[in-house]
């Protein structure tokens, strides 16, 4: 790979991890589902005047909005108010990894290679120390809610994979327009009216910058990036990258909200890492086993 495409992978991979403090930031002046809201009607608006929409069937746009919007990103926001540290976030989403495996195997009888049982035994034993040191930095309802957004991310993997090979910046454009109306259906009922005014009228500059960071740092750039490179490399060259994101997740939210990050933190992440991979391990052993041998002429 190119230097260049290299630093361009790295730029994408810590926009996804620092973005974990930039929402942080966010949520100190926007009700959390009404920034959601936000991020995924200017993800949308006006984008998607002059990104072609990409041949994909409307209900699979609406349901990946929908997975993606109100669940992955809507939970995520709701937990981080008040519940998860920036880093412990952006260390327990990556559990979606595991999630689109599990569900793989189940509804697609998907076999799973020896090693990617260790990966999710190593997950889950970094889920159990995170569980056993529930205190401010996270608690019970703060992991269990951006679990079932891992799995909300999870699920949305799967109607990507449907999809066929497509255009990832035109897709999440296109299906951001889906994720508004349920998110701002949850903003009401459990943000209230009177937060959501509050809100708009009283965010400040910050505010507004994290939502726009949102829209076209991490989807723009980020999938445009991040498909961009996909086209011209191996998945195997590009996805090592992505395992740094809890990594500048971690070290964001050290250096910019003074997070302290003891022993059983870098301990949880060491283990959830290690999963991640062992799966990517094996995951280039199946693609190199279905690659066919030539036999010599």
């Amino acid at each position: 790979m190119p230097a260049s495409h290299l630093l361009l992978a790295l730029a994408v991979v810590a926009v996804w991890g620092t973005n974990f403090v930039v929402i942080k930031l966010g949520l100190a002046e926007l009700p959390p589902f009404l920034f959601a809201t936000l991020r995924f009607a200017l993800s949308a608006f006006p984008f998607l005047l002059f990104i072609r929409r990409p041949p994909v069937a409307l209900h699979r746009l609406a349901l990946f909005g929908v997975l993606l919007g109100a669940g992955q990103f809507g939970l995520l926001f709701y937990a981080m108010r008040a519940d998860i540290s920036p880093a412990l976030a952006s260390l327990v989403i990556q559990t979606q990894v595991f999630f689109t495996i599990a569900l793989s195997a189940t509804l697609h009888r998907e076999r799973l290679a020896p090693l990617q049982f260790a990966a999710l035994a190593l997950a889950v034993a970094g889920m159990g120390v995170i569980a056993a040191h529930l205190e401010a930095s996270v608690t019970a309802l703060g992991l269990g809610l951006v679990l079932l957004a891992a799995l909300c991310w999870a699920f949305a993997n799967l109607v990507v994979r449907s999809a066929g090979k497509v255009d990832m910046l035109g897709f999440m454009v296109w299906s951001s327009i889906f994720a508004v109306p349920p998110l701002l259906a949850l903003s009401v009922a459990f943000d209230g009216v009177a937060a959501m005014r509050a809100g708009l009228s009283h965010a400040g500059v910050a505010a507004w910058a994290a939502v726009a960071w949102q829209a076209v740092g991490n989807t723009l750039f980020g999938y445009g990036a991040w498909g961009w490179l996909q086209t011209r490399h191996p998945a195997a060259t590009i996805t090592p990258a992505a395992l740094l994101v809890p990594v500048f997740g971690f070290a964001a939210s050290a250096w910019w909200l003074d997070e302290s990050l003891p022993g059983w933190k870098l301990g949880a992440a060491a283990l959830v890492i290690a999963g991640l991979v062992l799966n990517l391990i094996a995951a280039r052993r199946r693609t190199a086993a279905a690659i066919p041998t030539r036999r010599p002429a």
